[in-house]
């Protein structure tokens, strides 16, 4: 898991996202014809990346703060 974690930060979502700004302004600009395809791809992508770093983040904070219930 630590290497996953190490993998996974804020810094390749941010990655991704300005790979989408990037290409999307390409598009718009008329560089090149982008399949509305990859687009989708790339923002699935950046969904799996911010949920990846929630649940590790979800994780170490349980492991940090477990709750004790009293019977």
């Amino acid at each position: 898991m630590v290497k996953l974690e190490r993998f996974v930060r804020y810094e390749s979502f941010i990655i991704v996202g300005a790979v989408l700004v990037f290409l999307s302004f390409g598009k718009l600009t008329g560089f090149h014809n982008l399949s509305s395809d990859w687009f989708w791809f790339l923002a699935g992508c950046g969904l799996v990346v911010d949920g990846v770093i929630s649940l590790i983040k979800q994780k170490r904070f349980d492991r940090k703060y477990r709750i004790i219930e009293r019977q």
